[in-house]
């Protein structure tokens, strides 16, 4: 069994209350979650209006599919323009 785990730090320029915040976020991880099939949630900076942080797993049984997955998720977010991924932290074990 393969895990592989990413912890994305986005920020969220042109975002001013937590409630757009929350908006953003919710609808990035529910669109993660059904595209890539992977387990994903806001793990920190909760209560900052402009930082977010999306902590993503995977599991498989190779680790080039982990791989590969994790790499297309990346891709995914970064042509989103309503934020910018400022920090990308990834493990495969």
């Amino acid at each position: 069994m393969v895990v592989g785990t990413l912890m994305i730090e986005i920020h969220l320029g042109g975002i001013c209350s937590l409630k757009e915040k929350r908006q953003v976020v919710r609808s990035l991880v529910d669109r993660i979650r059904k595209r890539f099939n992977v387990s994903a949630a806001e793990v920190d900076r909760q209560d900052h209006h402009r930082w977010s942080v999306i902590g993503v797993a995977c599991v498989a049984n190779a680790t080039a599919h982990v791989d590969r997955q994790l790499d297309q998720l990346l891709d995914f977010m970064e042509k989103d323009g309503r934020f910018s991924v400022v920090h990308i932290n990834k493990e495969i074990l």
